[in-house]
């Protein structure tokens, strides 16, 4: 099997792949494969953090990567909600234009290795038949030599570049706002990258969802499948029932318990786990707390600071915006429902928690008024 096909389960060739596997995902699904797994973190992954890369990668060889996604867009399809098809198509879209910049960038260096295939920026444009609409601009020997890179500019035809580009990405999108010659757009590296990122998307999202159930090995699956499911449904009502909260002051002191046991575990620095991590810091986000006092609050640096400002960026932007906390019953199943006292006896969500006792403590002080002071 090639490699790239785990990176890239959406190409085309990937579908024969996984026919070369000798497996079907009704198969997979009977016998509970580990590729059922990994495609049930896909979909959480993608809900939670707007990724589908696995938390722990090498725990996957490449033939459970690629059966997982198929897996994937069968749980998707089940679930049948446009919120979990949008979602899980954005990060399966945005993960593969993380992994396109680095294949593109070896494949600049000249520094692939023997044993993992990279794709280059020609091998995408063919398999999205892009390979006749983008042309790159012609540099100089001079250009080259000092950007060390060739090219940073493209020419798109406008057709292409109109089918794949929306309104919603802003003015400078706008064919009125683009440098045209010859029926074609010019644009940069990265504004193909993300041309290049919207056609994963509009890929991954075709045919979504699909009806599983109407036939007996159908039924089977979502029989099979109904654990999953319900885990992923729980997953966007938690996200569904509850926005921000209208309480303005953040006073970690009136946190409920499983949030100040999340806030100390961070603060001691131990690594929290995904589920919990983004519990936490969907909390805080809903407070209308920004990555740079959610990482202050948290007393974190380096590299868990940046993923956790990533998590920040991710919940806060506008598709981002409909995730809160999980629930009560959410946390109790993760395991960090910790602490109960009597106000949570009255509760189902941790805002709801906050809100009340917030009020009942009437004049509060918010924390980050005492960081200003400090400093």
């Amino acid at each position: 099997m090639d490699p790239h096909y785990a990176r890239y389960p959406f190409f085309d060739g990937a579908r024969a792949a996984v026919g070369d596997a000798d497996i079907s995902p009704a198969a997979l699904i009977a016998e509970d494969a580990p590729a059922v797994e990994r495609g049930l973190e896909r979909v959480e992954r993608a809900l939670m953090e707007g990724t589908v890369a696995a938390e722990e990668p090498h725990r996957w060889s490449d033939r459970e990567e690629l059966l997982s996604y198929p897996i994937a867009r069968i749980l998707v399809s089940l679930v049948d909600t446009p919120a979990a098809v949008d979602k899980y198509a954005a990060a399966e879209a945005t993960t593969a234009h993380d992994r396109f910049r680095a294949d593109f960038e070896t494949d600049d260096d000249g520094l692939q290795s023997t044993t993992t295939r990279t794709v280059s920026l020609e091998d995408v444009l063919r398999e999205f038949e892009l390979a006749a609409d983008v042309r790159p601009e012609r540099s100089t020997p001079d250009s080259r030599r000092r950007s060390g890179r060739d090219p940073t500019q493209y020419w798109i035809d406008v057709g292409a570049y109109l089918t794949l580009s929306t309104a919603d990405w802003g003015e400078r999108w706008r064919l009125v706002n683009r440098e045209l010659a010859t029926g074609a757009v010019r644009v940069t590296t990265d504004e193909l990258h993300r041309l290049l990122e919207e056609a994963v998307h509009r890929r991954v999202a075709d045919g979504l969802p699909f009806e599983v159930r109407g036939s007996s090995a159908g039924d089977e699956i979502a029989d099979a499948l109904e654990d999953e499911v319900a885990s992923i449904r729980d997953l966007l009502n938690d996200h569904d029932a509850a926005g921000r909260t209208d309480v303005e002051a953040v006073v970690p002191a009136l946190f409920p318990p499983c949030m100040k046991a999340l806030v100390q575990r961070a603060r001691e620095g131990e690594s929290l786990p995904a589920h919990s991590e983004f519990s936490l810091v969907s909390f805080l986000v809903a407070l209308g707390m920004d990555a740079t006092e959610v990482t202050t609050l948290l007393d974190v640096t380096d590299e868990t600071a940046s993923r956790i400002a990533t998590r920040v960026e991710y919940l806060t932007d506008a598709g981002g915006s409909q995730f809160a906390p999980p629930s009560c019953a959410s946390m109790q199943s993760y395991g960090d429902c910790v602490n109960k006292d009597e106000r949570c006896e009255t509760i189902s969500h941790p805002l709801s928690y906050y809100t009340s006792a917030v009020r009942d403590a009437g004049d509060v002080r918010d924390w980050r008024e005492t960081v200003t002071d400090d400093e």
